[in-house]
């Protein structure tokens, strides 16, 4: 599913240019669950974007499902955004104004999907994550394990292959924390491609792989 060779990702800063990743080479799978360690400003983020289309490397070459991503053009990289890639953020990025279903629906909007449709797939994602009770309630009257759960029916409403959680534990308390985890490990049993990125161990290893990041570059990659 990924293949990136030699990834470079050079910033311009007031102390000069800076390497967030430096000459990156990764493999994963269709169907892995892999864990993405490394502490802040290690370069995990940045490789994260890059897996997600979200930005692109200063050099080296990326594949995503045997397609070269620098090949491709915006409106095919929006609908690959769209529809084949699940993001989890740490922050929920959830809208305050808008009730639980009215954010799982809104990419949904953005992707044209038609309103009963799009109803449909939201009320779906919402029950597969246990909030079928919440729908109708916004952001404020939920707590941060529920409003994680929200982002991740919104992520995961469009069926993708590959799901991205940047630090989607971070927010949280223990007890939800295990909650999304679980979710997230749930969702690669039936067979999507998960990417946790976190700077904890404990929420690491419960990936079967770890990779660790550490200046830019992979200091090691091990299976648990």
């Amino acid at each position: 599913m990924i293949s990136a060779k030699n990834l470079t990702r050079i910033y311009n800063s007031a102390a000069g240019k800076v390497a967030a990743l430096n000459n990156v080479s990764l493999e994963i799978p269709p169907g892995e669950l892999v864990s993405v360690i490394g502490e802040s400003g290690s370069g995990k983020s940045t490789l994260m974007n890059i897996l997600g289309c979200l930005d692109v490397p200063t050099g080296g070459e990326y594949r995503l499902n045997g397609k070269l991503v620098s090949a491709l053009d915006h409106d095919t990289l929006s609908k690959i955004r769209n529809s084949e890639i699940g993001f989890i953020f740490q922050s929920f990025n959830l809208l305050s104004r808008l009730t639980a279903l009215e954010n799982v629906e809104l990419p949904l909007i953005y992707a044209k999907i038609p309103r009963a449709k799009r109803r449909e797939l939201s009320l779906s994602a919402l029950d597969k994550v246990g909030l079928s009770s919440r729908v109708t309630h916004k952001p404020a009257e939920l707590s941060g394990g529920q409003q994680q759960r929200v982002a991740i029916a919104r992520a995961i409403a469009m069926n993708p292959s590959l799901i991205l959680a940047d630090e989607p534990t971070g927010n949280l308390d223990s007890e939800s924390g295990a909650e999304v985890l679980s979710l997230l490990t749930g969702l690669n049993d039936k067979g999507a491609t998960v990417i946790i990125i976190t700077h904890d161990y404990n929420t690491a290893k419960k990936a079967r792989r770890i990779v660790r990041i550490s200046a830019g570059r992979i200091e090691y990659d091990i299976k648990t």
